[in-house]
């Protein structure tokens, strides 16, 4: 191969390595506040967390389908108990830098009435998404979502699709009570979810 050739070559695959960086970095992140329109009463906080008052609360979409583990999955029945969603991608480095606090949390949790559901999104196939689980010691199921089919049951404005991790609170009547749109450290995943398990 010519030097010429060799430079093109190389030119080539620089851009398109470039590209697919700069979509990745779009597409993982905070990526603002909002998944546009609609008046979904989020207030917006100081820590990065959205929350609804209780009297201004809307249903929560039911989320069904196949998790990683090829298994059916339904959040039909978590009414009673408050569940915890988080949207996530193998692929995201936020979403690696949460994962142990998810778990963490969970673990601490899940004897209180509480359920976690992930969204596994834009990853191709679940032998990343599994390895993700493994790496990080997830045991809570994840709905296998690669073309984000589950988050567009949200009401327009709930989630922003391009802010990856996100993640939601529904109270124990199955309403939206809070959000985050930014990658969640424990100690701030533990003061979303500590008002709405207060809730009577």
């Amino acid at each position: 191969m010519s030097a010429a050739r060799r430079a093109s070559s190389r030119t080539a695959l620089l851009a398109t390595a470039t590209a697919v960086a700069a979509l990745t970095l779009s597409a993982c992140g905070s990526g603002g506040t909002s998944g546009g329109g609609g008046d979904t009463g989020f207030v917006p906080g100081d820590n990065g967390i959205d929350t609804v008052a209780q009297d201004k609360r809307a249903a929560a979409p039911v989320l069904s389908g196949k998790t990683i583990d090829g298994k059916q999955l339904s959040t039909a029945g978590t009414k009673g108990k408050v569940l915890v969603i988080n949207v996530w991608g193998s692929w995201c480095p936020p979403c690696r830098a949460e994962a142990k606090n998810f778990q963490t949390v969970y673990d601490d949790v899940k004897g209180q009435g509480v359920e976690f559901v992930g969204i596994n999104t834009r990853d191709t196939n679940t032998t990343v998404a599994k390895a993700f689980e493994k790496e990080f010691g997830i045991t809570y199921p994840s709905l296998y979502d690669p073309t984000g089919k589950q988050m567009l049951r949200f009401e327009k404005g709930t989630l922003n699709p391009q802010a990856i991790p996100s993640t939601l609170v529904i109270d124990r009547k199955g309403r939206l009570a809070a959000r985050a749109l930014t990658p969640l450290s424990e100690e701030t995943l533990r003061s979303m979810l500590k008002p709405v398990l207060a809730e009577k």
